[in-house]
């Protein structure tokens, strides 16, 4: 059964720094899509950032220069290292994982919205 967690969310002040982290089971990293999306209350999900089961990475527009995506095979744990933030950035954080099957090996940071696992989210605050 594929479960993911997360982690690591909290308040900062703008142009802070942030890291989430993502812990995985019921799954091997070097074969899923893992990807970041965030959720702000009314508003569509957006994908944030997705890294294939090759490592190759796909960073989300709005956050492109500022957020990186990164994952350690053998500890089944995905990060978010998020720096510069801003308080748009503000949101529920979700990990996400989409299977080999699902994705085709294709893991664009918008498709990690809709992939098929994801954990319960942690709120990131960016805020004065």
């Amino acid at each position: 059964q594929v479960q993911v967690a997360e982690s690591g969310g909290g308040s900062v002040q703008p142009g802070g720094s942030l890291r989430l982290s993502c812990a995985a089971s019921g799954l091997t990293l070097n074969s899923y899509c893992m990807g970041w999306f965030r959720q702000v209350p009314g508003k569509e999900r957006e994908g944030v950032a997705a890294i294939d089961n090759n490592g190759k990475t796909d960073i989300g527009d709005s956050v492109k220069g500022r957020f990186t995506i990164s994952k350690d095979n053998a500890k089944t744990t995905l990060y978010l290292q998020m720096n510069s933030l801003k308080p748009e950035d503000t949101a529920v954080y979700y990990c996400a994982a989409e299977s080999p099957v699902g994705s085709g090996g294709y893991c664009p940071a918008e498709s990690a919205a809709d992939f098929a696992y994801r954990g319960q989210g942690t709120q990131v605050t960016v805020s004065s």
